[in-house]
């Protein structure tokens, strides 16, 4: 045990995604910039539908938890990120690698789960449009975002023993910007084959299960849709397209890195910037674009807030 403790690996060195000095100062300036724009129009749609009382109801519920677990999302790997680009030798602790890791996979299992109850959501509007005040009650509403905490937890706790168990001995770099499961597990000194079925059988299969659940719960939507009225289907298509469009720029990431673990492609980097960077930014904008009712309620909370330091003053 004491000459395992010897050799243990202390730290992990990033790659990062590019050596290019650069490439390094422009995706400097662009991340951060990506950043400081999910931050603030995750955060302004969380503000929003808690100062408005009409937008307290399930839908901009689920979307305001949607847009907490996304600046949480972001903020696991990006200003890591952002670190290395103005650092030579990009270095993370076991420990703190450990710990990225863990809260990267809470956070993402947690939008899976989310993004899934929203379809539910809009299935029970849109399907039984006379039973939604009674099946979406905010007390069931409440006790589903608590279970999909949980549930994210536990998976989240599964991915980080899978990793923590394994002997650490060296090498130690890591050909990524940030701590996940597939890229350290290589780096063991022993087998890896059945941790990467297991992961296969758990971050992989509930991200390809979750996305045909989905896939099925909107497919029925618009089969449903055809004996609505044209108003009624053009407003729920609207709603629709926003939370489908989100489900494919999450899912398809997550199914392609995720259900194949003992595999890497040169094209990993680039699709893990996508779901951790890109599309906690897009889903704010997909949302707001096309919902005029959060629209209006911003610029409703922006005239507020004028009128109050109009009056201090």
């Amino acid at each position: 045990m004491e000459g395992f403790n010897q050799t243990r690996v202390t730290e992990f060195v990033f790659l990062g995604l590019t050596d290019n000095c650069i490439l390094e100062m422009l995706s400097l300036v662009a991340f951060s910039t990506t950043y400081v724009l999910t931050l603030f129009g995750n955060l302004l749609i969380v503000v929003t539908i808690i100062f408005t009382p009409r937008l307290h109801a399930p839908m901009y519920f689920f979307l305001s938890n949607l847009s907490f677990i996304d600046i949480c999302h972001s903020s696991v790997t990006v200003p890591k990120m952002l670190e290395g680009f103005l650092l030579e030798r990009k270095t993370i602790s076991f420990d703190a690698c450990i710990a990225q890791l863990f809260f990267l996979h809470l956070f993402a299992c947690a939008e899976i789960f989310l993004l899934t109850i929203m379809a539910y959501d809009r299935y029970v509007a849109i399907c039984t449009p006379l039973h939604y005040s009674t099946v979406m009650n905010m007390q069931v509403c409440v006790q589903l975002v608590f279970a999909l905490w949980l549930g994210g937890t536990i998976h989240s706790l599964v991915q980080t023993f899978l990793t923590t168990r394994l002997p650490y001995c060296g090498p130690n770099i890591v050909d990524s910007y940030f701590c996940d499961v597939p890229s350290v597990i290589k780096l063991a000194c022993t087998d890896t084959y059945l941790t990467g079925a297991l992961i296969v059988s758990n971050s992989g299969t509930i991200s390809l299960i979750c996305f045909l659940a989905l896939v099925t719960s909107y497919t029925v939507i618009l089969v449903s849709l055809w004996k609505q009225s044209a108003e009624g289907r053009r407003k729920a298509l609207s709603t629709c397209t926003a939370h489908f469009t989100v489900v494919t720029l999450f899912f398809g990431p997550c199914i392609f890195l995720y259900t194949r673990p003992d595999t890497s492609f040169s094209i990993d980097k680039v699709v893990a910037v996508f779901y951790t960077v890109i599309t906690p930014l897009l889903n704010p904008l997909i949302y707001t674009l096309r919902n005029e009712e959060v629209k209006s309620s911003m610029k409703q909370l922006r005239q507020c807030q004028c009128s109050v330091i109009e009056k201090k003053h």
